[in-house]
Formats: structure tokens, sequence, C-alpha cells
């Protein structure tokens, strides 16, 4: 590099991106001095391995060498940087206490980077208190630990003004240090799981505070607010902590000039402040998931003109919408989820041109869907859970691109023909749990963006119509607990890898069999399908879904909602015997067929074998016959596997033995015989239960011991006749058994009574007596009904 020999008056250097590795010609450590007068050094996004030559830049006021390669500790020489005013060493592999770091040393120091390594940084910020200028410290992602030194002087030298400390967790307690510090304007020290009382102090000492956050700790006592205005502070987050008491109702006129307040998740309890609405500035308001009470404030919606973000959820709310004054213009999110909202949804709400998520959801909401729905900008509508009725208005979602709707969990009744017309870029639709009757609607086929298809759970009959093929992008369908019938479609089953294979080197059409359809999970069970299992069925492969989801966060919509919302709908799906409801990401990676209580017949293809991917699979209460397929030994990640209540016959495959994530398992009441498996693996935490009601099999769990006996089935018609006639007791061994034992009981009566006269007096007395009984109750009773009759009283 002798391009550097005349540049030795150099005062300001980048070199960003430029895959360097080696700063020895750079700095001249081994040679003549180079760049001796340089003061800013920017080395970041390189390849740099070690710092060899950096100490030799003794004039350096400025040195950023964040993402490189570097590793190890600091060397020593670094201290003899003693004109450092700015150091950025963020996004490298450094290790080490920082105590005994060369860092320490800086004292001319102001601006210190040192996040995303792996230093051991104490809470305390003792290390650091000697450096008087410090103003900026950022050790994100770092080692944040307990100080264990004795700090003598608990006084920094230093008054910083931004603190940067953001770790997954020590749970220590909250810097004392902070309590002198005064001219602070950013603070995050979140996810650090601090525990004690909220800092109220540090509100109280710090008048330019701007940002504030303290996330995802263990704070705890009450929230008490500075007792003069912070105007200059515009972000406060202090959710996820366990703070209660009621938020104070200052707080608006405390924090006039907040644009960003997160108090949720916590435990306040209480009304919302009718303070806020003071906050004129304010954007995003979320105070979900705390115990909040009363009605929401009018205020809110009438004097917060410039919010963007509502989120009221999960809280003890009550009362109605009537929001006649409903005039937030920039308001895109309103989630008022899990609360106890009465009403009907109010027609204020339409004014509300730049919604996009609604979500009113678990509620006690009444009345029928407004028809304004249709003219809104939503991308996201939630009313399940609810006590809506009526029909769907015709329509409802050709608003601009709605694609995410969910109704489940109403009293909603009526048809579906035309109401989906014009829901072209709906990607998630649930109407399950409902009412809805008459057939599914042709006119599906044309929202080709579907990806679930959840109508569960309703009244709906007919046949699973064949525009259903249609929809490439459908991952999961569930049509359970309605009325349909017919044949499932084999769009509806998906082929498998050697299929998919085979059909591409014949060339043959991209629709033929469903070959583009992939399906996650379907679920038709409690309908009245009949037919047979087509041998193409299978849900998505995993890196079919891996794509998907990766192609899915590219593309996802610029709404904001937040994280629990998303990921919060649940679908139900019957699996180890148990109808559990699967939520959020869980549904990418769940793979599994359910066509339980139908009336398919034939036998089990061979092919669902192939079905390498699929985690539960339900075929019982069906009427399949034949013999269970030994190609089910490749279901290498089955958890469940229910075939009871059917007419398979044959023996049960050993290959079963291989099943190691089987956790579910039934083949109970069919005709199956022979021996059970082995109880090994997993199944050996299988019972009795799992193989009832085949009086063929034997073998543990059974009390049935196989042995060498001629079955039942094949004795000579005479021999077993009469058991067969008389069920399982044989008749002549037990009036033989009854006649012996009768005619002995008799005996010894006779023999003792002939034997004792004492015992024969007595014997005789009672058989007299026991007469003379039996002849005065008949006499007292038989004349009875004619009494009754002849006194009968008259009417």
């Amino acid at each position: 590099m002798k391009e550097f020999d005349s540049l030795s008056n150099l005062e300001v250097l980048s070199l960003y991106a430029n895959e360097i590795q080696d700063l020895v010609a750079l700095t001249g450590y081994e040679g003549p001095p180079r760049l001796n007068k340089l003061k800013s050094l920017d080395l970041s996004y390189n390849g740099l391995i070690d710092t060899k030559g950096l100490c030799e830049l003794k004039h350096l006021q400025e040195l950023d060498i964040i993402y490189n390669n570097l590793n190890g500790s600091l060397p020593s020489c670094f201290s003899n940087l003693t004109n450092l005013q700015v150091l950025d060493i963020s996004f490298n592999n450094f290790t080490g206490n920082i105590s005994l770091s060369p860092i320490v040393s800086l004292t001319s120091i102001q601006d210190l980077r040192l996040s995303d390594n792996h230093f051991q940084i104490p809470i305390s910020l003792g290390p650091f208190f000697n450096l008087s200028k410090l103003k900026l410290l950022n050790g994100d992602h770092n080692e944040i630990h307990e100080s264990t030194e004795l700090v003598h002087n608990l006084i920094p030298r230093f008054q910083l003004q931004s603190l940067s400390l953001v770790c997954n967790g020590f749970g220590g307690t909250f810097p004392k240090s902070l309590y002198y510090q005064h001219d602070l304007q950013f603070v995050d020290l979140s996810h650090i799981k601090m525990t004690g009382e909220f800092p109220s102090w540090l509100l109280q000492n710090n008048t330019k505070l701007e940002q504030l956050y303290l996330v995802n700790n263990s704070l705890s006592g009450s929230l008490q607010l500075a007792n003069h205005s912070l105007v200059r502070l515009s972000r406060l987050d202090i959710s996820r902590n366990h703070i209660h008491n009621q938020i104070p109702t200052e707080i608006g006129a405390c924090f006039p000039g907040l644009r960003f307040l997160n108090l949720s998740i916590n435990d306040f309890s209480g009304s919302i402040p009718s303070s806020i609405s003071n906050m004129s500035l304010l954007k995003v308001l979320d105070l979900s998931n705390n115990g909040l009470s009363g009605n929401i404030p009018e205020q809110l919606v009438e004097g917060c003109l410039s919010l963007v973000v509502l989120m009221l959820s999960n809280n003890h709310l009550k009362g109605q919408l009537f929001w006649r004054n409903f005039n937030l213009a920039y308001l895109t999110e309103l989630i008022l989820r899990g609360n106890q909202l009465t009403g009907i949804l109010p027609n204020s709400l339409s004014n509300g041109s730049s919604l996009q998520a609604l979500d009113v959801s678990l509620n006690n909401l009444s009345g029928k869907i407004p028809r304004w729905i249709r003219y809104m900008s939503l991308i996201y509508l939630d009313l399940s859970e609810n006590n809506l009725f009526g029909s769907l208005p015709s329509n409802f979602c050709s608003s601009r691109g709605m694609i995410e709707v969910y109704l489940s969990k109403n009293k909603l009744e009526g048809s579906l023909i035309g109401a989906l017309d014009g829901c072209l870029s709906l990607n998630i639709l649930d109407l399950s749990h409902n009412y809805f009757r008459g057939s599914i609607p042709e006119s599906i086929g044309s929202l080709l963006e579907l990806s679930f298809l959840l109508l569960g759970y309703n009244n709906l009959e007919g046949k699973i119509p064949s525009q259903l093929c249609k929809l490439e992008k459908l991952s999961l369908i569930d049509l359970s607990h309605n009325h349909l019938f017919g044949h499932i479609l084999p769009c509806l089953q998906p082929i498998s890898k050697w299929q998919r294979e085979r059909e591409t080197s014949l060339n043959l059409p991209g629709n033929f069999l469903g070959r583009e359809s992939r399906k996650s999970l379907i679920d038709l069970s409690h309908n009245h399908l009949f037919g047979h299992i087509l041998p193409c069925l299978e849900p998505i492969s995993k890196w079919q879904r891996e794509r998907e989801i990766s192609l899915e966060l590219s593309t996802e919509f610029s709404v904001t909602i937040n994280e629990d919302q998303s990921m919060n709908k649940s679908v139900e799906f019957t699996t180890k015997s148990i109808s559990y409801s699967f939520k959020g990401i869980i549904l990418q990676y769940i793979s599994g067929i359910d066509l339980s209580c139908n009336n398919l017949t034939g036998e089990i293809p061979v092919e669902l074998g192939n079905l390498s991917n699929i985690q539960v699979l339900n075929l019982s209460h069906n009427s399949l016959t034949g013999p269970i397929p030994p190609t089910f030994s490749n279901l290498k990640e089955i958890e469940s596997l229910d075939l009871s209540y059917n007419n398979l016959n044959g023996e049960i495959p050993r290959q079963l033995l291989d099943l190691n994530f089987l956790s579910a398992f039934s083949v109970a009441h069919n005709n199956l015989s022979g021996k059970t498996p082995e109880m090994v693996a997993q199944f050996s935490t299988f019972n009795k239960f799992c193989y009832e009601g085949n009086p063929l099999l034997c073998g543990p769990p059974l009390a049935k011991n196989c042995t060498g006996a001629i079955p039942p089935s094949l004795l000579p018609r005479s021999q077993t006749h009469k058991k067969e006639e008389n069920g399982v007791i044989d008749m002549e061994a037990f009036i033989v058994t009854f006649s012996v034992a009768y005619i002995m009981v008799l005996l010894t009566i006779g023999s003792v009574l002939y034997i004792n006269p004492r015992w024969r007096r007595s014997w005789f007395y009672f058989i007299g007596e026991s007469i003379n009984n039996c002849y005065y109750f008949l006499v007292d009773n038989l004349p009875v009904p004619v009494r009754f009759r002849r006194f009968q009283p008259c009417v």
C-alpha cells in the first residue's frame, strides 16, 4: 500500500465496506509510520480479523470498526489512544470483563458503543465512573451482570445523555448510579429482568428526558409521576412489567408531548384516565393486557386526533361504543379484543377512513354486521366470539383488499351465496362455529389468494364445490361438522412427492389431480362424505411450507398489528383423541388429515404411506375395509394415528414399531386378528383400550393370551354350535354343576336334622309358622280389590 505513504497529513479516512483484513500496511505497524495525524477512521463493514496497528494512531479522536470479524479481548495498547472521543466497536465478537478492559482508561471518551459483543458489563456501571466526559453509552446485547466489585464512590463523574443496555435478562436490581444523572435524554434498559419498584426518581431528576424504555423487566410498585411536566418526553414504554394500581389521573398533564405510550401487559387497574385526551400529539396508545375497568372515555376519540394505533384489548372494559363524535381520521388500528363491551358497532366508526385493522372479538357485542364495513379500507377484521346475528351483507369484504376476516363463534346464519363476491384479496376466512346453511358457493373459486378456509361447525350441506380446485394457495381447509355429502374432491388431496415427479416426467397438465394444491391441514370430519379415499392424499411438504412462510413474510402488508393479534387466532383440530386449538405460526408446521365420522368405504390406499411429513391422520368412524397398509411405517413424523371404528382386518403391521414419534394410536373396534405389536418403544405406552373391540386380537396389553390353540372360527360347527347360540357360557356344564350342588345342599340339611333332635324340632316349628303366615297373608289380601270396588266413593 505505497499509496498511503504520501498521506501523512491525512486527518479523516473512510474505508467503509472494502473487505480489508490487514491493517499492517495501512498503519505502518512494521515500517515507517503512516497516517500519524489521522483523527477520524472508519473501517466498518470490512473483514478485519485483528487490530494490529490501530494503537499507533495516537491522534485518533473517532474510530469506527463495527461489523468486522474481531474477537478476543481488546489489546491493552488501546489505552494509548488517549485522544479518543468516539469509539464504536459494535457487532464483533470481543470478550472479557469490561472492568479489565483498556476502555476504562480512555478518559476523553464521550461516545462509547459496545453493543452486540460478549463483554461482561456490570449493571452498576462502576467501571465507567471515572470517564468524566462520557455522554453516550450503548452496551446492548452483551452479558449484563450484577456487580461483584465494591464501588467506593457510588457517584459517577459523568453525566450521561444516552444510555442503552438492552439485554436478555440477568435479574438484578435497577442501577442506583442513575439516581445521580440529571441530563438523560434517552434511556433503554429493556429485557434485563430488573427487579424493584418503578424508578419514579428517574422522571423526577431528568427534565430533559425524551425517550424511556423499560420493557420486559420485573418492576413493580405504582407508576408515580414527577411533580413537574416533562414536555420533551415523546416515547414512554414500560410494558411487560408488574406495575400495579391505577394509571395516574394527571398523566396527560405530566406528559403533554407524548407520541408513543405503551403500558401494556402490567397489572394496572381502575379506569382509563380521561386526561390522556390532552396528549394531542399521541399516535400510539397501548393499554392492553391489564385489569382496567369502566367505560372507554369518549374523550379518547375526541381529543387524541393524531391517534394511529389504539389498543385496549384484554381488559375488563364495559359499556357501549356510542362514539358519536368519533373523528380519528388517522387511526389505522383499533384493537378492543377481550373485554366486556356490549351494544352494536356504531355507525360513527365509518368515519375512520384510514382504519385498516378492526378487532372487537371476544366481547358481548350484538346486532348485525353493518353494511358500511364494505366501504372501509379494512385489511384485518375480527368480530369473532360475540353475539352477532343475521346474515352476511352481500359483498361485505369488497373494500379495497381485505386480507384476514374472522367471524367465528357468533350466531350468524343464512346463505353464503353472494356474501363472498368481491373478496379477491382474502387470505384467511374464518366463518366457523355459526349457523350458516345452504351450499358452499361456487364463487369461492374466485378467491385465488385464499390460504386458510374455515367453515367448520355450521349447517352447510350439498357437495364440496369443484371450484375449490382453483385455489392453488389453499393450505388449510376445515369443513368439519357440517352436512356435506358426496366424494372427496381430488384437488383436496394433493399428490405425494413421487407422484409429482412422475407427473412432471409425463408432462401432465398443471391442474391434474390438483398438482399445484398444497394442503397443510385437511379436516372434513363429521360429514356424510362417501366413496373411496383416493391414493393421492398429502398435505404440503416441509420444504414447500418453509418456502411459503418466507414468501408471506416478504409480502406482509404494512399494517403494524400487535404481534399478539395475528398470532392469537386458533384452529381446532382433533389429534391424540383430544380437540386442540392450534395458534399462530404453529399452524405453518402442523400437518394433518381428519376424515373421521363419514361414510368412506374401500381399502386404505397404500400410497398414504408416502406422507412422510404428516403428524396427524384420523380415519376413524368410517366403513373402511382391508388391512392396515405396512407402508404406514414410512410416516416418520406421525404423532397421532386413529383407525378405530372401521371394518379393517388382518394383522397389525409389525413395521409400525418404527414410528418413534407416535404418542396416540387406536385400532379399536375393527376385525383385526393376530398378535398385538410388541410392548416396546412408543407402543409400550398404549393400553388395552387402543385395541379393544377386536375379538381375534391377542397379546399384551389385552387380557387374551396368544396360545397354540385352534381359533374358534376354525373349530367344527358341531363343537361350537351351542356356544354360539348361548353366548360364552357352556350350558351343559352349567346344568350339571348346578344339579350336583343342589343335591349336595339337600343331603347336608337332611343329615344335620337327622343327627340333632333339637335342630329338627326347631326346623319343623319354623316350617309350621311359615305356612301359617302365608295362609293368613293370602286371606287378608285377596279380598282387597273386591272391597275397594264396593266402597269406591262417587265422584
